[in-house]
Order: C-alpha cells, then sequence, then structure tokens
C-alpha cells in the first residue's frame, strides 16, 4: 500500500511537472515583447528600417546573383570596381537610401497604427482590414524600393566581377581556388573568370 502511494505521488508529481513545462514553454516565446515600442517589431528592426538599411528584403535578388549597391559598394576593392562604376553605384545606392528611409517611415507608422489600434480594445474588423492592407502595402513598397536596385547594378558589372561577388558573400565556393582533376587548368581558370 505503502509503495502504491510513494507510485502514484511520483508520478503525480512528474505530470504536474510535465504540465508545468509544456505551459511554460507555450507562454514563453513572446514574454518580454509587449514592452516594445511597436509591438511587431525589435527596436533592432526599427533601427535597421530608420536607417534605409536592407532588413532583408532583397534576399530574392541577393541569393540569384543579383547584388545589390550597398554590398557592392562594401566589396568594391575585393571586386575590382572602377571608379565610374563606383560613382553609378553610389548614385543608386543614395537615391535608395532615400527612397527606403521615406518608405520606411511609412511602414513604422503603419505598424504603429496597427498596434495602437489593438491597445485600444475597440478595433473592428473593417477598421483592422484597413490597417492591415496599410501596412501590407507600406512593407511591399520599402521592398520594392530594394528589389529594384538589384535590378539596376548587374548591367554596370561584368561577369567575372558578379562571380567574385558571390564567392566573397558566400554563396559559393571561390571556382578558382582548385583546378578540378581532368580538367585544363588554363580553361579552367578562363572559363571562371579567374584572371
Amino acid at each position: 500500500m505503502k509503495l502504491r502511494s510513494i507510485l502514484f505521488a511520483t508520478v503525480a508529481i512528474a505530470a504536474a511537472g510535465a504540465q508545468a513545462q509544456t505551459h511554460s514553454q507555450h507562454a514563453a516565446p513572446y514574454a518580454g515583447l509587449q514592452t516594445r515600442a511597436i509591438k511587431s517589431l525589435s527596436d533592432e528592426d526599427i533601427a535597421e528600417i530608420r536607417a534605409g538599411a536592407g532588413w532583408g528584403l532583397a534576399l530574392p535578388a541577393e541569393l540569384n546573383g543579383q547584388p545589390g549597391p550597398a554590398h557592392l559598394l562594401e566589396l568594391q576593392d575585393e571586386i575590382g570596381l572602377s571608379p565610374a562604376q563606383v560613382a553609378e553605384i553610389e548614385a543608386i545606392h543614395q537615391e535608395m537610401q532615400a527612397e527606403a528611409i521615406a518608405a520606411g517611415e511609412r511602414l513604422l507608422a503603419a505598424e504603429a497604427a496597427l498596434d495602437a489600434a489593438f491597445a485600444s480594445g475597440t478595433l473592428e474588423p473593417e477598421a483592422l482590414r484597413l490597417l492591415v492592407t496599410e501596412a501590407g502595402e507600406a512593407r511591399a513598397a520599402l521592398r520594392f524600393v530594394h528589389l529594384s536596385r538589384h535590378l539596376a547594378t548587374p548591367s554596370l558589372l561584368s561577369e567575372a566581377q558578379i562571380s567574385r561577388y558571390t564567392v566573397l558573400r558566400g554563396y559559393r565556393d571561390d571556382p578558382c581556388a582548385s583546378v578540378p582533376d581532368g580538367h585544363d587548368a588554363e580553361m579552367w581558370r578562363k572559363h571562371n573568370h579567374c584572371d
């Protein structure tokens, strides 16, 4: 009888612990986020948007071999950009950043409005739809600013410069680092723009 009581108590304690752990796992993911200025955005997100930085919005272009102006300027020496290329890319970057800051402020205002509407406790579905639409359109406009500049830069670059960019950014291995067995070294280097 005593053993049965001990086993029952042990099972009950284990079950309670598992339930508490499950509850804390479900309750904790957003703990602390309620103090954010805009609940859907971190302080880092807000700072990046306000600075006109990329915020990861141009990844479809970036990861598909279409470099953006900011990273091209960062890597200009390693890529071998000419002064004329640098000047053109700087102009694209400055224009992009100015537009991104303006579009970013629109996004921040839309997200703040959505946040405030929920905080008011009086939000109706029709107003919610308008707020969500505005936030979505603001995000799309900001994303377009960044992605469109990735369309503008490849025509300013040689294939070799784009290839070097993708290697430097870590998107593929450097084909110039070694020639695979069975390949003519001179032809390999020529086809991979190693010189």
